[in-house]
């Protein structure tokens, strides 16, 4: 993307770019049956293709929410996904490249969904999964997921980034074919995510993301980029992307104009706690061309979207993709989003991904002994007449 070298298979460019999946000739499109593969004609053509019937994922119009806060709202649950999370759609792709390589193992770090994916569909492609996690800091319904489909798991004392470092030797060594988003072909599965919303809804004029290692975001920017070009779609929606203040060296970059990795980072929102995103420039780039921008909220703000997409919508998702919501929040208050705008969040990744999180916040179990302690605690709440 960044010197116009060109490769048949490559993770990254010689000169230390980012590397783009780009067509060549007319495209026919073509939009047939439903999730990520619907949309073949903007795909890599497989001989086979390794799928568990990924995408497809609800768009649910947010009325309640819509109606307090005096917007449009929708919200793209990526958690409907096969594993629980968005990263299913691209690692259909990736695997299926794989697959098309004759690789027989592949690797990966991550902070918990990435792993999860792709042990799912490798053992659906009956190849070894190996996965690099930094210990202690991945949710445990994701590492529960990564070693009941079968990976290898390796936990190092670090960071995700210090895991990314050794995955990326050991790929670029040939012991494995490595399937993070640096891989160019797992972004093309994540922008169906923009085809779906953009058949869903015209006339969308932001989109909020949480990054972490902000593939993402490019990813539905060029999917809505690929639409507009076969006339598909009216207008390029702004991309606005949301880290949380305790991991947001894309918000700094965007602000500063010079991208620095962000050293120790922290936060709730364990799926976005990354501190050197490999794909920052390509993150930056959709902000810029999109005329979107990049917002950084507290943890505080994160769990307090999560628990009002709850409470108020009936849409249970992990705190990273509350983060998405919670820019919305943000913005609405600082008064930089109109009163009619209409918006989607896309929420990365199911609720029961990170339990531990969800019960530190919730209100407790009550004990009772009988049917009367029950309506003592009904005449308490001053709701005693029957429902």
């Amino acid at each position: 993307m960044e010197c116009g070298r060109e490769y048949e298979e490559a993770y990254r460019c010689s000169c230390g770019g980012l590397l783009d999946v780009v067509y060549e000739g007319k495209r026919s499109v073509e939009l047939k049956g439903k999730g990520v593969w619907r949309y073949s004609s903007f795909l890599p053509d497989f001989k086979k293709r390794i799928s568990l019937q990924e995408g497809g994922t609800p768009l649910y119009r947010c009325d309640r929410l819509s109606e307090r806060f005096g917007v449009e709202m929708h919200v793209k649950f990526e958690g409907a996904n096969p594993t629980g999370s968005f990263k299913d759609r691209g690692m259909t792709v990736g695997i299926s490249r794989a697959f098309e390589l004759g690789k027989k193992r592949v690797v990966c770090a991550s902070t918990g969904n990435t792993s999860a994916s792709m042990a799912a569909y490798a053992a659906k492609a009956g190849m070894r999964a190996l996965v690099v996690l930094p210990k202690g800091k991945i949710a445990m319904g994701k590492l529960a997921q990564s070693l009941f489909y079968g990976a290898e798991v390796f936990e190092i004392d670090g960071s995700f980034d210090d895991a990314m470092r050794i995955v990326e030797r050991y790929a670029d060594e040939g012991y494995a074919y490595m399937l993070n988003s640096l891989n160019p072909f797992r972004p093309e599965g994540q922008k169906t995510i923009g085809f779906e919303i953009a058949e869903a809804i015209k006339g969308i004029d932001r989109v909020f993301v949480p990054v972490g290692n902000a593939a993402n975001i490019w990813a539905i920017y060029k999917g809505f980029k690929e639409f507009l070009e076969e006339g598909l779609m009216d207008n390029m929606p702004r991309m606005i992307g949301v880290q949380a203040k305790g991991a947001m060296p894309v918000v700094r970059a965007y602000e500063s104009g010079i991208f620095r990795a962000f050293d120790n980072p922290e936060t709730v929102a364990t799926a976005i706690r990354i501190g050197n995103p490999v794909n920052a420039k390509k993150a930056l780039t959709a902000i810029k061309e999109s005329d979107g921008s990049a917002i950084a909220v507290s943890d505080e703000e994160i769990l307090e979207a999560q628990r009002d997409l709850a409470v108020m919508e009936g849409i249970g998702v992990e705190p990273a993709s509350a983060a998405s919501f919670a820019g919305v929040k943000k913005l609405l208050a600082e008064g930089s989003i109109g009163k009619s705008e209409r918006i989607v969040c896309v929420t990365t990744g199911h609720l029961l991904k990170d339990p531990d999180s969800v019960m530190r916040v919730s209100a407790q179990p009550k004990s009772i002994k009988s049917y009367e302690e029950l309506l003592e605690y009904e005449h308490q709440d001053q709701c005693g007449s029957p429902a």
